[in-house]
């Protein structure tokens, strides 16, 4: 087994940084109940990168990432409408929204000789092939929406957690594919449900970061897609701290006794 740790720690650090915004954003979607909001923005934001490259725009250039964060705003400002005046339906028209942005890039792509390959790329990413250089962006862009979650979370109105998610969601897409975002965002805080309220954020975090090493640990010694292997570890391990959760007698995470 050669492993080369030079390629996989670039890799891991991009999936810290995607973990960062989206475990306490997933814990939060899944409390109000719009679990497809993030395969909606995400594929959203593919969309406007997909239409960037149709332009001709050079792939990793500033205006790649202000046509996505643009698309990804755009479907924020939509889905803000329709949470205020159809609230009852919000999860069906994210399904609905998430269905266009898919099909109108696949219309994008038909007549692309690499579209197949551009649209692989999109859905399950390339995480390995990350260049030290591009989480540098993606890092301060982190540093700021964590920011700005954490001092004005609860104020933020439906728009402004939209917002910050479409910013979240288009720097996360472009680095490890939307099955990788939308696993992410949802199975880490699915998995942590019934934990205590201060230990479920560092439960989600822990899991999500084991997942990302043992997944492209994994990938490594198989060569197998890192992409999809991480996705199944997230589900794997996922499904063990739920098993062991506090609820479960576990000594090592049940609460302390209250002392008298």
């Amino acid at each position: 087994m050669n492993i080369d740790l030079n390629l996989l720690l670039p890799a891991l650090l991009a999936g810290l940084l995607v973990l960062a915004t989206h475990v306490p954003m997933g814990i939060q979607v899944l409390s109000r109940g719009i679990v497809f909001i993030d395969l909606a923005v995400a594929q959203i934001a593919g969309l406007g990168v997909i239409a960037a490259d149709r332009l001709g725009f050079e792939p990793q250039g500033w205006a790649v990432q202000l046509s996505a964060v643009s698309a990804a705003l755009a479907g924020a400002a939509i889905l803000t409408f329709t949470e205020k005046h159809w609230p009852e339906v919000q999860e069906a028209l994210i399904g609905t929204l998430f269905v266009l942005a898919a099909s109108g890039g696949a219309l994008l792509l038909a007549n692309n000789p690499h579209g197949g390959e551009h649209l692989k790329d999109l859905l399950v990413g390339q995480i390995l092939w990350v260049n030290p250089s591009q989480l540098w962006p993606v890092a301060i862009l982190t540093a700021l929406l964590l920011l700005a979650w954490g001092r004005w979370r609860d104020r933020l109105g439906s728009f402004g957690f939209y917002a910050l998610f479409a910013f979240a969601v288009t720097a996360s897409v472009q680095l490890v594919g939307v099955y990788l975002v939308f696993a992410s965002l949802i199975i880490p805080a699915l998995a942590t449900r019934h934990y205590a309220p201060r230990q479920r954020l560092p439960a989600a975090y822990l899991l999500g970061a084991a997942s990302y090493a043992a997944g492209l640990l994994f990938s490594a010694w198989t060569d197998l897609p890192p992409g999809a292997v991480i996705v199944w570890a997230i589900a794997l391990l996922g499904t063990l701290f739920y098993w062991i959760r506090p609820e479960s007698g576990n000594p090592l995470l049940s609460e302390p006794p209250d002392r008298a």
